[in-house]
């Protein structure tokens, strides 16, 4: 017993020896700039400062509760990643499924479908914003070629159109890596499962229901919250796509900070903004990852 304990103790040493150069390199890489923004939110520092830092306490985050504008972001970031995150995870599990067939061509079409997902950012927010062109885009051509307009739509100048084009935009850019993350989940799924439920009579759907999707339940969490992550914190899409207009209707909280810090030198409250971002994001992240596990749990124990 003792020389189980003293290997175990021994492991565990070997253990945080290995670790340590990865959590020092977290510790920097992530928590400094935190903590660096935490401090930096109790000061003013402005123009009107002579960009000197100012201890003010609490004001940057009680001026952030009267600021419209900021709320307005706020919202526009939930309907954007909502919208966004709910629809890539439908098409995704979709596409998992169909790629997970045997057909010909499969590594080919596998092939292809990850290249949305690998072209830059900035490069496919430029092609949508010309394609949803009011005057030359594509969307409006089609459109009135099949004689549904008489004249073109303006997408990216009226709020509503606007937010539903970033949308598209962006599920049709990272589809895929939902995508990716399904079919590698699906992949590991025993077809003798499938066999044996099959000879017991269930369907297709019931197959689905009860052994693909709870399996695929570790997969889907892992895919909703890294997306989750990504489209509230989108920046470079809609900033070449509308640069948050018509009117700040897609004025995401990104590029109210970029705002704030970049063009008004707001430094200050530009901490503060990303201190309660970055809040409200762990937040967000930490119940929709007790509610996906809850479900998990609850759905293993029905099988």
């Amino acid at each position: 017993m003792t020389n189980l304990n003293t290997l175990r103790s021994r492991e565990q040493q070997t253990a945080w020896i290995l670790l340590t150069p990865a959590l020092l390199l977290l510790l920097f890489v992530f928590a400094y700039p935190i903590l660096r923004a935490f401090w930096l939110s109790v000061f003013t520092r402005n123009l009107g400062t002579e960009l000197q830092p100012v201890f003010s306490g609490l004001e940057n985050y009680v001026r952030m509760a009267g600021d419209g504008r900021f709320w307005q972001s706020l919202w526009a970031t939930t309907v954007f990643t909502t919208a966004s995150v709910i629809s890539e995870l439908l098409l995704g599990l979709g596409v998992a499924l169909v790629l997970n067939q045997a057909f010909f061509g499969r590594g080919i079409v596998r092939t292809i479908a990850i290249i949305p997902w690998a072209l830059p950012t900035s490069l496919i927010g430029l092609a949508w914003a010309w394609i949803f062109n009011d005057q030359f885009g594509v969307v409006n051509d089609i459109l009135r070629r099949l004689g549904l307009i008489g004249t073109g739509i303006n997408w990216l100048g009226d709020p509503v159109l606007a937010m539903i084009a970033v949308v598209f935009a962006d599920v049709w850019k990272t589809t895929p890596f939902i995508s990716i993350l399904l079919l590698a989940g699906l992949q590991s799924i025993s077809q003798d499962l499938y066999e044996a439920y099959s000879v017991d009579g269930a369907t297709a759907w019931q197959s689905f229901r009860n052994i693909t999707l709870p399996l695929l339940l570790p997969q889907i969490l892992i895919a909703v919250l890294f997306r989750f992550a990504q489209a509230f914190g989108i920046f470079d899409l809609i900033a070449v796509m509308t640069g948050g207009g018509p009117g700040g209707a897609t004025e995401v909280v990104s590029l109210y900070i970029y705002s704030t810090v970049m063009r008004y030198l707001d430094f200050g409250y530009g901490a503060a903004l990303v201190v309660v971002t970055f809040l409200i994001l762990i937040a967000a992240v930490a119940i929709a990852s007790f509610l996906l596990n809850r479900y998990r749990a609850k759905t293993s124990g029905a099988i």
